[in-house]
């Protein structure tokens, strides 16, 4: 068994009401004033306000800023990081999926250190100690709230950039069920995809540990028996705790082992066509799984057995049968089939792939992949 190391510094609270406790884990930072950040929706419904008035209930005054989109861009940081500035704020709430996290980590980082949030790509240029943040996810789907990554949207390189240090975790996470009821439903399916694409590529990366494996095989079960219940109903409460617990131990899994092809060629995707991140890896991921069953040590069954409604015994099946399943699985949850249908440009392939190529989660692909091999993968999904 090759070494491995593990570390989750972080302190997790999850369950129905939960939220109740953002004030008091607040007023544990010892800080004065918060600033969150969040989307429209979240502002329009009035969770922003909610969390404003809990937090000044208890003595703690707050801003907002409500303006991050889909793929939350430098500019969307560079706005965010002003507001932050001008608030006289001192912790960060990041409220909603995983663009808002994205961005509240960003901030973290350009408000302490200064410049652009581009200036600290990659591992290792985020020189100590960031804003703490309090995160409270409102999806099931990015994991975002126990990562060590910000991916933020450079639109004058069509390119996703990654920052990574584990500064960025967040101090806290809140993880409430009924924040997940009122998702749409296209929304819901492309989040839950995610998050099983998340513990997926975790469990069969070549950077998967014993420890990391235990996160990913539970994830894998959780989003495996209730997606399709969480789809159909958002207030299937059952189903919603299931979904938020397994996209809680997909994030702890992919940020030990990291992930593979799925998330390499996603990221080209949305920063050329600004395509939500999970239909991305949605309409991806049954095309490299199919082409990484070359490569499988058994684990497919695993992942099978968690993802069928009905599945056969070990002796009958094959790995292709996973991607097959997967492919009925988009279907049944509404989600597009290929990249054409979602406005991808085919002459965009190699300028893609070599963003693609640049991905430390290649390395990490169960099956060896050159260029050509994104090439032709992009060409079978399209």
């Amino acid at each position: 068994m090759k070494a491995f190391s593990f570390s989750i510094p972080q302190n997790i609270v999850f369950g129905k009401g939960s939220l109740k406790q953002l004030p008091e884990l607040a007023l544990k930072l010892q800080k004065n004033k918060a600033f969150l950040i969040s989307g429209p929706h979240l502002n329009k419904i009035g969770l922003v306000g909610q969390c404003r008035e809990a937090l000044k209930a208890a003595g703690i005054e707050s801003d907002a800023f409500t303006e991050t989109e889909g793929n939350p861009s430098t500019e969307t940081v560079e706005k965010a990081a002003k507001a932050y500035e001008d608030s006289g704020a001192d912790f960060l709430v990041a409220l909603g999926g995983g663009s808002p996290q994205d961005v509240a980590k960003a901030v973290s980082v350009v408000a302490v250190y200064g410049g652009r949030i581009a200036d600290y790509e990659g591992g290792g240029k985020v020189p100590g100690s960031t804003v703490p943040v309090i995160a409270i996810p409102t999806t099931a789907g990015t994991g975002s709230e126990v990562t060590a990554f910000s991916v933020i949207t450079d639109h004058s390189r069509n390119y996703k950039l990654t920052v990574v240090s584990n500064e960025l975790l967040p101090a806290y996470a809140i993880l409430a069920p009924e924040l997940i009821f009122s998702v749409p439903a296209r929304t819901a399916a492309a989040c839950g995809v995610d998050a099983m694409v998340h513990a997926l590529e975790a469990y069969i990366s070549l950077g998967a540990s014993p420890f990391s494996d235990l996160f990913a095989r539970k994830a894998l079960e959780l989003i495996g028996n209730h997606i399709r219940s969480y789809v159909a109903n958002r207030k299937n409460e059952a189903a919603a705790e299931g979904m938020l617990l397994g996209s809680l131990f997909a994030g702890i899994a992919f940020s030990h082992a990291r992930l593979g092809n799925v998330h390499a060629m996603s990221h080209p995707v949305s920063a050329y066509f600004d395509v939500p991140h999970g239909v991305a890896n949605a309409i991806l991921l049954p095309t490299v799984v199919s082409f990484n069953a070359l490569a499988d040590q058994g684990k497919y069954y695993d992942i099978y057995r968690c993802v069928s409604k009905c599945p056969v015994q070990k002796e009958l099946f094959s790995p292709d049968m996973l991607a097959e399943e997967l492919r009925s699985l988009n279907e049944e949850l509404g989600i597009p089939k290929t990249l054409r249908e979602v406005g991808v440009k085919a002459e965009l392939f190699e300028a893609m792939a070599d963003d693609a190529m640049k991905s430390g989660n290649i390395a990490v692909n169960p099956r060896s992949t050159g260029k050509t091999d994104i090439i032709r993968l992009y060409e079978q999904a399209f």
